[in-house]
């Protein structure tokens, strides 16, 4: 019994270190409060991100931001096409004992070796190099030159890509953006928004942010939200909305018009994960059908692969699971 009050005032902290850590990225970050929330959300299932925007809209101050309320190592990685594997994770080189003039080889962490990676542009670096980053995300550890590394956690990848730019880029595989819980879109800010992102970046003050949690307490709260128990009816609605996206296996004559391979059951695990620490988040005990559909976005629109017939109809992935989510009924 002890253990569940433990679990519920556990809830009641993360969601009240939620509100200070959104009030503390407000002194830097104008508007984005979708964006900051999902990103949280992503933090605290242990999953990755995929964050889609064009250049200046603040991806890298939102996740330097991010790093310094949570007190965690924050590396920042340009990915460009001459970028090799050794230079995210790191390089072996001699180095000479001065006593004994013996020469060994030591090897120098990369840049990977941090809490927070926002991988830039990964979409420009050659599939050699992408893959890997994607081996720490999926297996949280680095191997070079025999021997294997583990990565402290917590653990978190932010990869961005233009829009824009599509020349002498490399596309990341359908079963590599698997591998990513959200992918996120950032758009432009509104009117206000640029007013006062305008007036507050171009003065002299830079604000102090305070820091929130450490890392030993983001790993007690991640642990916390996978213990969250979740309602029948609600994971049989996940799975459903996931199977729903398949051409084989869906009732809807759009989906198969418009899709031709959909959703996988990474999927599904994601949906009630996200939904699980969005919970968790809002402060609720258990995480309800309204939890899965907000999240159903960011989760499943890099999952399913269109056709033809979408791209002919103005039928982006974006607008068939928002169609998806209204027909699937609660």
């Amino acid at each position: 019994m002890s253990k569940i009050s433990d679990d519920v005032q556990g809830l009641k902290d993360l969601s009240q270190s939620i509100q200070l850590i959104k009030k503390e990225i407000g002194k830097v970050i104008v508007g984005q409060n979708n964006i900051i929330e999902q990103l949280l959300i992503s933090i605290f299932a242990r999953g990755h991100v995929l964050l889609i925007g064009v250049p200046g809209l603040a991806k890298t101050l939102l996740i330097r931001t991010l790093s310094q309320v949570l007190d965690l190592k924050f590396s920042r990685i340009q990915f460009t096409p001459d970028l090799m594997p050794g230079d995210i994770t790191g390089t072996e080189v001699i180095e000479e004992n001065i006593s004994t003039k013996e020469k060994i080889f030591k090897f120098i962490k990369g840049p990977i070796f941090a809490n927070i990676i926002l991988a830039d542009e990964i979409n420009r670096t050659p599939p050699k190099t992408q893959s890997s980053l994607l081996q720490a995300m999926e297996e949280k550890e680095v191997t070079a030159a025999g021997s294997t590394y583990k990565l402290e956690p917590p653990f978190f990848v932010l990869s961005t890509q233009n829009p824009i730019e599509q020349e002498g880029t490399y596309p990341l595989p359908e079963a590599q953006l698997d591998r990513f819980m959200f992918n996120i879109w950032l758009d432009y800010p509104s009117l206000n928004e640029e007013i006062d992102i305008v007036r507050s970046t171009t003065t002299e003050f830079i604000p102090a942010v305070n820091k929130i949690l450490t890392a030993e307490q983001i790993l007690e709260f991640q642990n916390l939200v996978r213990r969250i128990p979740v309602a029948e009816n609600v994971i049989k609605y996940a799975v459903e909305l996931v199977r729903a996206s398949r051409p084989e296996t869906t009732k809807f004559p759009f989906i198969k018009e418009f899709i031709s391979y959909g959703a996988g059951p990474r999927a599904s695990q994601y949906l009630i994960l996200g939904a699980k620490s969005r919970a968790a988040l809002l402060g609720k005990y258990s995480p309800e059908i309204e939890d899965i559909r907000e999240v159903a976005l960011p989760v499943m629109r890099h999952r399913i692969v269109t056709n033809f017939n979408a791209e002919a109809e103005n039928m982006p992935a974006n607008k068939i699971i928002e169609k998806l989510v209204q027909e699937i009924k609660v």
